[in-house]
């Protein structure tokens, strides 16, 4: 239920394919005092090639960039975000005294995914003069705020007209095997990787790749992971390379040669 003598933002991200786009949605809920429901949508316009987990944060954002722009803190103690996604209540406090701290890299040293959106929203979170709580809310579940930010969400998704959050090179990857992170252990090898997906990590000045292992002799041919670089490799090519001796934090050392 909304929370009394507070804003409540319901935030919801969807994600479609074929072509892949993104949307948010977002509603307000105040209770007056009367006991009744002050109820406001806000609607924007849909992301191309967007992951559900951008168009999550990008919920976040958008709701309390435009709940400020509005003025619709004026009078209340605090802000509730309702969100049906685990990915951002259960890190944003992560985001907010850990992360940040530690330039965008988690304990075990790997780089923390959409850092840029974490980045904002944490941003957002201080320069509201008020606390902000998050709280998850089932999906689907009999809520009609919930339910609302869900179709605002996908009808944002069928305009996606505003450029993607991130940019991602992808060619068709060779193996018929799915991407299964930690798959392939790190031990300090030499191996021949196939380049699949390629991104910058602005924030960490890194590169994440998404490769799969070429070489029949090797025992992990065929297997398809995620690895991150200071090199810069192109999509598509196969590269000999030695990696570090951390799973947990997997990195392409050094590049010999191109294969």
């Amino acid at each position: 239920m909304p929370t009394e003598n507070a804003l409540n933002i319901y935030t919801d991200g969807s994600s479609l394919g074929s072509p892949r786009s993104g949307g948010i949605g977002v509603r307000y809920v105040i209770i007056d005092s009367n006991g009744s429901e002050i109820i406001q949508d806000a609607t924007f316009f849909g992301y191309r090639n967007a992951t559900n987990n951008q168009m999550e944060l990008q919920a976040c954002i958008m709701g309390l960039s435009e709940a400020m722009r509005l003025n619709l803190t004026s009078g209340i103690s605090k802000i509730v975000i309702h969100t049906d996604s685990l990915y951002v209540v259960d890190n944003c406090k992560k985001a907010m005294f850990e992360w940040s701290r530690a330039k965008w890299l988690t304990r075990s040293g790997r780089p923390v995914l959409n850092a840029d959106l974490w980045k904002k929203l944490v941003a957002l979170m201080k320069k509201i003069s008020m606390r902000v709580e998050y709280t998850w809310v089932r999906g689907h579940a009999r809520n009609a705020h919930n339910r609302a930010a869900d179709r605002l969400a996908r009808q944002s998704a069928r305009i996606p007209v505003q450029k993607p959050l991130s940019t991602v090179q992808v060619r068709r990857k060779l193996s018929p095997e799915s991407v299964d992170v930690g798959s392939i252990r790190m031990s300090g090898q030499r191996m021949n990787v196939r380049i699949i997906t390629a991104e910058y990590l602005q924030v960490q000045k890194l590169h994440k790749y998404k490769y799969e292992v070429t070489a029949r002799t090797n025992r992990f041919y065929g297997l398809v992971d995620i690895i991150f670089s200071e090199a810069s490799l192109k999509v598509g090519h196969t590269y000999h390379v030695r990696v570090n001796n951390d799973t947990a934090n997997p990195r392409i050392l050094k590049v010999y040669r191109e294969v």
